[in-house]
């Protein structure tokens, strides 16, 4: 299995994960133009750690994501379903404690961590909203989570553009540097059919969380939605 379905039958995702763990965070930057960099610097910013908190990277894939938080001192796990992945960021960062786990069945106790961040992962949940019930259980009471995913661009002309570069110009930048390419056609697919910034919204409040809010960035490519765990 070299592509998933926008099903997203867990096994295919991950061991599409798997395929294209080498190169996966090259990749990333080439395809966004070098903006991957910024969206991560702004997540860190919106999750604000302190040291000492505990936070849980969800999708942290090679762990990269991760850096940041090590670097404000806080305790991070970084959690991801890709063995591939996780194996390769145990190479890059010996470290770090890596950690398999499914996102809507999280191998953690309830409210142990101080906040939990998802980037560029949450849509290949395979069900959305029991993740998103999952990251609440494990929060602590007066806890937060920051995701960051590809959005709605804002801009109608712009969101013409950006969809036309998704599906035409992503497949053939892919298969020069990346070790599968149907990997990234599938991603695109899943970034077209993903909900846009107040329907991801709702479904954070459905969830269980509170004080939702959304801020776009890169015109709303990308979105990162803040809440909190209320008097729980």
């Amino acid at each position: 299995m070299t592509r998933a379905s926008l099903e997203k039958q867990p096994h295919e995702v991950a061991a599409m994960f798997d395929d294209v763990a080498a190169k996966y965070d090259l990749t990333n930057d080439v395809l966004s133009l070098g903006q991957a960099r910024l969206w991560r610097k702004a997540v860190a910013q919106a999750l604000d750690v302190r040291p000492g908190e505990r936070v849980l990277d969800l999708g942290a894939g090679t762990g990269t994501s991760s850096l940041p938080f090590v670097a404000a001192g806080a305790q991070v796990v970084p959690c991801d379903f890709s063995v591939g992945m996780l194996r390769e960021g145990k190479k890059r960062h010996p470290t770090l404690p890596l950690t398999a786990g499914d996102a809507t069945r999280l191998p953690f106790a309830d409210g142990v961590f101080d906040a939990v961040t998802i980037s560029f992962a949450l849509r290949n949940v395979h069900d959305t909203d029991a993740g998103l019930r999952e990251m609440l259980r494990v929060t602590k009471p007066g806890g937060r989570v920051v995701i960051c995913e590809f959005s709605s661009p804002t801009f109608k002309p712009f969101r013409t553009v950006y969809t036309e570069y998704l599906m035409r110009a992503l497949p053939p930048v892919a298969t020069a540097v990346s070790s599968n390419p149907d990997a990234y056609v599938y991603l695109a697919e899943s970034i077209r059919a993903w909900p846009d910034q107040a329907a991801l919204a709702s479904r954070l409040q459905e969830a269980g969380w509170g004080k939702v809010a959304w801020r776009n960035l890169t015109g709303g490519v990308v979105a990162l939605h803040r809440a909190a765990k209320i008097g729980q």
